[in-house]
């Protein structure tokens, strides 16, 4: 297989872990990853990580690469596919990390026909991501099989049927690091009004989290059925059970879920005009 040219276009959170994981690619055979980014600033400091090209003008480097990933906001992308397009071809592969951009508004507005839509998250920055993605009919099986590889150097894919699926994935897996921050926070808080360090509090929230998701993914119990183990009547954790089911906060959580996925498919209706 002949070396692969990789163009980011895109270094912020999300475009630089990708980048950073794609680099430790056997499939890579020692080229370097371009990256190419508006912010004169970021383009600075990726110059002093010294393990990528940095790409000053898509003129020069766009037409070379044989995948793309796009990693930009998705209030950026109309500007950006028009000065792209000039310098796009149909054998290139686009794989995009833009929440609710549709594949439809990628091929048209670029006048490409491979894309490839994913929704990554943050743990992609230590290699235990979560993306699913899905691809368009123009990707062969082992196009798609590459850029899986390529994926898979940040934690674990997942190939969905279609983009509804996308959106969907959105608002659990995209967004959901976020969900588990905000309670980690929460006790971590209390954790400190009661008495801990910063330190302490730290340690004890972050081992019992690591310490509930082992057992939920060693054990085939759900969740609920955790609950019911440890939350025995008139003790402390049903105490604690019953004050979070009467602030509805079940509720709240399937509601910001279903939040973040509407968002999702309200970015991708409004790109798409």
């Amino acid at each position: 297989m002949k070396s692969i040219n990789i163009l980011v276009i895109g270094a912020g959170n999300m475009g630089l872990t990708f980048a950073e994981g794609m680099s430790r690619s056997s499939i890579l055979k020692g080229n370097k990853i371009n990256i190419y980014d508006v912010s004169k600033q970021r383009i600075e400091e990726i110059k002093q990580m010294g393990i990528f090209n940095v790409c000053t003008s898509l003129e020069l480097c766009l037409p070379l690469a044989d995948i793309v990933f796009l990693a930009v906001k998705p209030y950026n992308i109309e500007i950006l596919f028009e000065n792209m397009k000039p310098f796009t071809n149909p054998n290139q592969i686009f794989v995009s990390i833009m929440a609710g951009v549709k594949i439809k508004t990628i091929q048209e507005s670029l006048d490409v026909h491979k894309v490839i839509r994913s929704m990554p998250n943050l743990p992609a920055k230590i290699g235990e991501g979560m993306t699913s993605f899905t691809i368009s009919k123009t990707v062969s099986k082992s196009e798609a099989f590459l850029v899986n590889e390529l994926m898979e150097t940040t934690g674990i894919t997942v190939e969905v049927a279609n983009e509804n699926m996308i959106d969907a994935s959105t608002g659990i897996s995209g967004s959901g690091p976020a969900y588990v921050f905000y309670f980690m926070q929460a006790i971590v808080e209390k954790s400190m009004n009661l008495g801990f360090t910063e330190a302490e509090a730290k340690q004890m929230t972050i081992q019992t989290f690591n310490g509930a998701v082992k057992l939920y993914e060693k054990h085939k119990e759900t969740p609920n059925e955790w609950i019911e183990m440890v939350a025995s009547k008139g003790g402390t954790t049903r105490a604690a059970i019953d004050i979070l089911d009467k602030g509805h906060v079940k509720e709240s959580i399937i509601q910001a879920v279903t939040g973040a996925f509407e968002r999702a498919v309200e970015l991708g209706n409004v790109n798409a005009k």
